[in-house]
């Protein structure tokens, strides 16, 4: 992690502040290391991301649930439901290394398919449904995309496209007897006994999501099955772990969409591994969002800012018993500004907000909040993950900046490497420490980075 400055300033205003460094950060390599402890990951290199998420015991119920219907999936048949699909897919001659695009919003069955292809020994590249055929066109291409699971709508148009399309339900009761998903039934019906499983390493592809990072155009990143155990293990179990509550108990939001990284490792992935359950907003609906909240006890709402803010503007005024089971609310993908904090906890003073950063290069980790008894920075985009390294770079001088000190982005075209010849993953991102380790991010990354699909 690394930033492009063109000059810096320094907060502190002692000598002995500049002079004395916290044991987090060295001033020798000027590397800035986690104040959690190190988490120790899987050196078996036969572990897949479907075997990973399933070896995990707890006691949920109830895992997904289609926000508008109340059509749910339970947890015990969660993993037949892969492994079904997982068949039929070799039956349709979906073999290892293929590319399969999820050109899908937001459904109970978008966890369901995407885990499915990956215990195939496949790889998955996901897609804004809202994108244009050009866009399409051009990812299909650049990923090889052999086949596809899409909007009804849209499975004639790929097919076009030579890419075998297969249209998908919202849910299964209200979709089920459209004669245009029988294809999707039949996939997932079970019709077709228990395929051969393909060994798979934790270095192998399972998914290509496009990132632009802060500028240019959108690249393929292409995530493997340890990235995404990494990501577990360092962001959602060990967030969980921070907190007394069991996190069966939970019930997670999830407005944000699932083809996006930030969903994608909570709704898709992670999550599943805590036995948490998930309420799926098809799409985001701020009218509706009080009423979700309410009939199905959300507990905790992963957000981004524009939704943060249609959150704040729907709990003013809403009858005393509203909103009660919500516990956190955590903002990331571009920072919330001090108003936007101040005017949510004016709304719900009762709700825990964190904010947190990661990019799709990172599959989500970087940083986290964590407020307690002795910190409640909620400005902050929080401390480092375990097992994560920082440096914050002053890109003219190459000079590694000490806490406290932070700059300005002003070199475009520096955004374009995204690895220095040290091995860093350059985010051209401006961040600051403070002198308790926690990080913050500029506000002109609104200016900087736009995200499809979130507006509210």
């Amino acid at each position: 992690m690394a930033t492009s400055m063109s000059s810096h300033f320094c907060l502190q205003t002692s000598e002995s502040k500049t002079s004395h460094f916290p044991n987090w950060y060295s001033p020798e390599t000027g590397i800035y290391s986690s104040k959690h402890s190190s988490i120790s990951l899987s050196t078996d290199p036969f572990l897949d991301i479907v075997s990973f998420i399933f070896s995990h015991r707890h006691d949920g119920v109830t895992a997904l649930i289609d926000s508008s219907s109340g059509y749910s999936i339970s947890y015990s048949k969660l993993l037949p439901l892969v492994q079904s699909m997982a068949s039929g897919l070799h039956h349709l001659g979906v073999s290892q290394g293929d590319v399969v695009m999820l050109l899908l919003p937001n459904s109970v069955h978008f966890p369901i398919i995407f885990l499915s292809v990956l215990y195939s020994g496949a790889i998955v590249t996901t897609m804004n449904p809202l994108s244009s055929m050009l866009e399409i066109k051009k990812q299909i291409a650049d990923c090889n995309v052999r086949f596809a699971f899409t909007l009804l709508e849209k499975v004639d148009k790929l097919k076009n496209l030579g890419v075998h399309a297969i249209g998908v339900p919202e849910n299964m009761d209200l979709d089920a007897e459209k004669i245009g998903f029988l294809p999707f039934y039949k996939l997932i019906g079970g019709q077709f006994g228990k395929a051969p499983r393909p060994v798979i390493r934790q270095q192998d592809a399972a998914a290509i999501m496009y990132s632009s990072g802060t500028t240019g155009v959108s690249k393929g990143v292409v995530l493997t099955h340890g990235n995404f155990i990494a990501m577990i293990e360092l962001f959602v179990r060990f967030e969980a772990s921070q907190y007394q509550y069991s996190s069966s108990k939970n019930v997670y939001l999830a407005a944000l969409p699932m083809f996006h990284i930030y969903g994608l490792s909570l709704f898709v992935v992670g999550l599943l591994s805590l036995g948490s359950s998930i309420v799926i907003m098809r799409r985001f609906d701020a009218s509706k969002l009080v009423k979700v909240i309410d009939n199905y006890g959300v507990t905790h709402f992963p957000v981004v800012p524009p939704i943060l803010t249609a959150l704040t503007m729907r709990a003013k005024g809403v009858c005393e018993n509203s909103l009660k089971s919500l516990k956190q609310v955590s903002s990331g993908a571009a920072p919330s500004s001090r108003k936007a904090i101040e005017d949510f906890f004016e709304a719900l003073p009762h709700v825990d907000f964190i904010q947190g950063y990661g990019m799709t290069e990172s599959t989500a980790v970087g940083t986290r909040g964590f407020n307690n008894e002795e910190h409640h920075k909620y400005s902050s985009i929080g401390l480092l993950a375990p097992n994560m390294q920082a440096k914050v770079v002053d890109w003219n001088s190459g000079s590694s900046l000490p806490p406290g000190c932070y700059g300005y982005l002003n070199n475009v075209e520096a955004t374009k490497m995204t690895i220095d010849k040290d091995g860093w993953l350059r985010t051209g991102d401006i961040i600051c420490f403070d002198e308790d380790g926690y990080l913050y991010l500029s506000d002109r990354l609104k200016e900087i980075i736009k995200y499809k699909g979130y507006q509210a």
